[in-house]
Order: C-alpha cells, then sequence, then structure tokens
C-alpha cells in the first residue's frame, strides 16, 4: 500500500511541484504538458498481463528502456521540449522508486 501511494504520489505530485515552483504563470498548462507524458505508459499494452504489481518498468517496456530514458533527457535541453521531457523524466524517477520499493 506504501509503495503504491509513493508511487502515485510521485507520479502527480513531483510535476505539480515542478509547475507551481518553475512555472509559476502557467502552472496548469505546465502540469497537464508534464502530465501528458503517462503516454509512455501505452508500452504497458506490448506486454501480458498489462498490468503485473511486482514488475519493475524500467528496462522491461521499451519507452522505459535505458535508451530511451538517455532520449528523455536530451528533451531536457530545448526549450520547446523541456516540459514534456519534465514529465516524462519524472515520471521514470517514480516508476523507479516503485522498483525499488518492490524489493523492501
Amino acid at each position: 500500500m506504501i509503495q503504491a501511494i509513493v508511487h502515485y504520489g510521485i507520479h502527480f505530485l513531483l510535476p505539480l511541484f515542478i509547475a507551481l515552483v518553475w512555472f509559476k504563470n502557467n502552472w496548469l498548462k505546465a502540469y497537464l504538458i508534464m502530465m501528458s507524458a503517462f503516454i509512455i505508459d501505452l508500452d504497458h499494452l506490448l506486454a501480458s498481463p498489462i498490468f503485473a504489481p511486482n514488475r519493475c518498468s524500467i528496462n522491461f517496456h521499451p519507452l522505459h528502456s535505458y535508451v530511451a530514458i538517455g532520449c528523455y533527457i536530451f528533451l531536457l535541453f530545448p526549450k520547446k521540449t523541456r516540459l514534456f521531457g519534465l514529465g516524462l523524466v519524472s515520471h521514470i524517477v517514480a516508476d523507479t522508486t516503485d522498483c525499488f520499493l518492490m524489493q523492501f
């Protein structure tokens, strides 16, 4: 239960925190763009079963691979892709935390 709270807390609250602190004037737009990064979870549809509570997403699903994560980090640098990149990276942080917490 704590794992789920931490996981989804990071998924929803980290982008909100980033939006409120660094994008005060357009925080809602920034938050929605970052939340659109959830689209990377479409790769879960390629797995069987689609959802496995004890499966680490990192380097299991194609859009959660180390190569993809490197691309997401690159998206942080151009201004036009920064918000989406922040959403992707915060998504990966949540999933990485989830993988870490599964070990306990």
